[in-house]
């Protein structure tokens, strides 16, 4: 039986592990893996990152390039992008990016092509574990039915689990080894070496009953998310119409040791997660005839913050006589949250747009990422030292808060300040304009 020969080389750690995609996901799964003494293939189209990879040099923040040159230099990981070699895997975990198309729909080409991939190569008694985020039913629609149009038979020549992602970028805590995985297969006997498997490398499963609710846990965690965020930014427009303060106000709020959870409002939401996977389940509901209320006015709400930035900023320098266009504005911090370099969905790249389309004379400050291309393709570059340049500008604009950043510097010697992140806790001067901050009107 295929079950008992693929359960008898996970538990030798003799299985060879195939993970596709080497991103954020992938590459961490794939060393956890290596580190664990089994044989890792990655596979991307990518050639760049593939040699990278093979010298190993890591290109992701929470994969120190001395861990990878460890599992490389042991030949426990090796990437490639030839994926005929496939054929060799016991077990293929599919780690793609799951976009939305311009129409606000998922878009499972990365999938589709990965599944495409698996059945021109893969042999029977394979493990397949999808981690990409998507809508419930994928699994089955994409992959159970296209090998099962082939002949063969799930959960007896080929074995299939859904396990979402749950990576957070630059979390000094919570990585892929200490975070709890959710996973559930198509057949018990899919669910057992599935979670055989990653209890090799994970702490902590949690299994669930079929694909189905293990695609629609993940999407559930973001949309809760996405709901709040959208909430507290709409608390923090409130606040301002008040005059209040709206982070004195969470504050308050957080003393309550239950009931309250706490959540700041920003210039927007970024990241591959949040901006996306409502937008996957909103979808999804509608093909069942359901409309999701929350889910619409979230997204709506979040989108709009960049724009309510840019009305900020205008506001400031009004303060000084001065408009938009033709005034020196330094954006401190593009990547979509602290401490990491992942500008993926960032709303510092929308309010960089809208103000070069406001003429503004825009400039940036961000040393985890030096540089970004804008909508038109476009390498933006961005100031390599902010030594004796922050007076130059008519105004500085915090975007992203992280830790290496001198705030009070940049508070002493800024001309005007838009502060999106609350950096300023505790100032106040008329220089200082804070998002969800009324209180001085």
């Amino acid at each position: 039986m295929y079950d008992k020969k693929l359960a008898g080389k996970i538990r030798k750690k003799q299985a060879k592990i195939g993970i596709i995609g080497l991103g954020y996901v992938g590459l961490p799964l794939a060393v956890e893996f290596a580190n664990d003494q089994f044989e890792v293939t990655g596979f991307d189209i990518n050639q760049e990152k593939v040699a990278q990879l093979n010298l190993g040099n890591s290109y992701i923040i929470d994969i120190p390039s001395s861990d990878l040159k460890k599992a490389v230099q042991t030949n426990k990981l090796k990437a490639t992008t030839e994926f005929k070699k496939l054929s060799e895997m016991d077990a293929i975990c599919i780690c793609v990016p799951t976009p939305l198309t311009k129409s606000q729909e998922p878009d499972m080409t990365y999938i589709t092509d990965s599944v495409l991939k698996i059945k021109t190569y893969m042999k029977k008694g394979t493990l397949i574990i999808l981690e990409s985020t998507t809508y419930p039913g994928t699994t089955e629609e994409l992959i159970q039915v296209e090998l099962e149009n082939l002949g063969y038979q799930v959960g007896s020549d080929f074995f299939l689990c859904f396990s979402p992602e749950r990576i957070d970028p630059g979390n000094p805590i919570f990585q892929t080894k200490n975070t709890v995985k959710v996973l559930g297969g198509t057949t018990k006997t899919c669910s057992m070496l599935g979670e055989m498997l990653y209890q090799t490398v994970i702490k902590e499963l949690h299994i669930v009953s079929s694909t189905k609710v293990a695609e629609m846990s993940k999407l559930l965690e973001n949309t809760f998310r996405s709901i709040n965020i959208a909430f507290i930014n709409e608390m923090a427009l409130l606040s301002e119409s008040l005059e209040l303060n709206i982070w004195e106000v969470i504050d308050a709020s957080a003393t309550k040791p239950f009931g309250f959870m706490k959540f700041t409002p920003g210039p927007g939401i970024g990241g591959h997660c949040i901006p996306l996977d409502p937008m996957y389940l909103s979808w999804k509901a509608k093909g069942v005839n359901f409309y999701s209320h929350f889910i619409e006015l979230a997204q709506e709400t979040n989108k709009k913050m960049p724009q309510h930035i840019l009305q900020k900023i205008s506001e400031a320098l009004n303060f000084n006589s001065k408009a938009i266009r033709n005034s020196k504005i330094l954006l401190l911090g593009m990547a979509y949250k602290p401490n990491i370099d992942d500008i993926r969905e960032s709303p510092a790249l929308d309010i960089y747009e809208l103000l070069k389309n406001e003429g503004g004379n825009v400039a940036y400050f961000d040393p985890m990422v030096p540089t970004f291309k804008n909508k038109t393709g476009e390498v933006v570059e961005g100031l390599k030292t902010l030594e004796d340049k922050i007076e130059q500008f008519d105004l500085v604009v915090i975007l992203t808060s992280h830790q290496f950043f001198n705030m009070e510097e940049v508070f002493t010697k800024s001309q005007l300040i838009v502060d999106t992140r609350n950096a300023m806790a505790g100032k106040n001067n008329q220089k200082l304009f804070r998002l969800g901050d009324g209180s001085k009107k």
